[in-house]
């Protein structure tokens, strides 16, 4: 199991475990906040780079699939 921990004060911390339900990334593209699957983004050419990678919300990736398939 992976979990994401933070210290909150000098008593107190509190652990989140990490599952297809709790992962966000930011949108790039327009800022939005979009829910990422690590398994899926672990399976790509590259393999998984969480401080390299970056996600697009379904309406930019949509306007980027647009862009790059128009006729």
């Amino acid at each position: 199991m992976f979990y994401v921990k933070e210290k909150v004060s000098d008593t107190m911390a509190v652990s989140i475990e990490i599952n297809y339900l709790n992962v966000f990334c930011k949108c790039p593209e327009c800022g939005g906040e979009t829910n990422v699957d690590l398994e899926a983004l672990s399976h790509t050419d590259e393999g998984l780079d969480l401080f390299g990678s970056a996600v697009l919300c379904e309406e930019c990736s949509r306007k980027l699939y647009r862009r790059n398939h128009r006729d």
